[in-house]
């Protein structure tokens, strides 16, 4: 948990569900013979941690629980889970070098412990994942040693019970509570060359990005990704805010309004000395407003030049705030 985001702390560990609770709603949506995947606990040293997931349909995989020398066998497994309509327990042990799996050493010294849910017979819970998708909610999932699965999100509550594969699960545990927490927010204002390039990582990180640009030819470049950015950022709180116009008029409007704001995290790009050329014309009230929120120039100093190493020092700043490390300070 970090204290920097606002209103909500944030599941750190779970990186970013989204692609993946995406891929479970439209598979479920579409009744198509998938299984997600659940990590429930760990112990020692494990690519993933509990509540990280991903999706098994045949020919088709979204999100990883390894660094790619579990997921054939988990693959496998996932669909044996379909067929037979049960709750599959696994637990993958990789304590020692004589820990194989599938032929490879994993490289990790630890164990996890796995559900992996049969979604036709989850029917009706591709709603609770579309709650939690399109709202700032946290998604709760309980489930127990006889299969019995409740979760809640957002007024929406599920509640099914799907036999598991084997009476107990291999770490005698008898029940489990996973929650994923709401995907941090972004308002972006202004659609710069660096917004093209910028938006999608964040989409990739987590963030959910939404964009006000009143210029029409910069918001026809802008990659929109569905329910990922919007054409105005005047909905809802928002974790952080990214000033990038290229415009002094456009920037000083949007400091203005920022300065009246709770978001805690207000980057400004370009070069020192733009501060202090907005800060020159902006009352004092609104300078002393903005100043202990505001990172200028934003982004870490990474090294290079040009849209692509902008937006990705930008994007490493805002990966780092949200996780509380040092290199997330003025």
């Amino acid at each position: 948990m970090t204290r920097a985001l606002h209103p909500a702390p944030l599941d750190l560990d779970g990186g970013n569900p989204r692609p993946v609770l995406q891929a479970a709603a439209d598979a479920a949506r579409a009744r198509r013979p998938a299984a997600l995947a659940v990590v429930l606990q760990t112990e020692g040293s494990s690519y993933s941690r509990a509540g990280t997931c991903a999706l098994f349909e045949p020919g088709r995989q979204v999100g990883w629980l390894s660094g790619g020398c579990l997921e054939p066998e988990l693959a496998r497994q996932a669909a044996n889970a379909v067929d037979a309509g049960r709750i599959a327990w696994m637990e993958i042990d990789s304590r020692d070098d004589a820990a194989l799996f599938s032929g490879n050493a994993t490289g990790c010294r630890g164990r996890q412990w796995l559900a992996l849910l049969p979604l036709p017979q989850l029917g009706g819970i591709e709603q609770l994942l579309d709650a939690w998708l399109q709202g700032p909610h946290t998604l709760h999932l309980a489930l127990q040693a006889d299969g019995r699965l409740d979760a809640r999100c957002a007024g929406f509550t599920f509640t099914r019970t799907v036999p598991p594969a084997a009476l107990q699960p291999l770490d005698g545990s008898h029940r489990w509570r996973l929650q994923w927490h709401r995907s941090p927010v972004v308002h972006v204002h202004g659609a710069g060359p660096e917004a093209a390039l910028l938006l999608p990582l964040l989409d990739q990180l987590g963030w959910c990005a939404h964009v006000e640009e009143p210029r029409p030819r910069w918001r026809e470049h802008l990659p929109l990704a569905a329910g990922s950015y919007s054409s105005s950022a005047a909905a809802g709180a928002a974790d952080a805010a990214l000033v990038m116009h290229h415009n002094f008029e456009l920037d000083r409007d949007a400091l203005e309004r920022l300065a009246g704001s709770r978001v805690p995290f207000i980057g400004l790009l370009g070069p020192r000395r733009r501060k202090d050329d907005l800060f020159s014309v902006l009352d004092t009230h609104t300078r002393r407003a903005l100043e202990p929120r505001l990172r200028s120039p934003i982004g870490l100093p990474l090294g290079g030049r040009g849209p692509e190493a902008i937006a990705l020092s930008i994007a490493a700043q805002l990966q780092a705030w949200r996780h509380g490390t040092p290199l997330a300070t003025p």
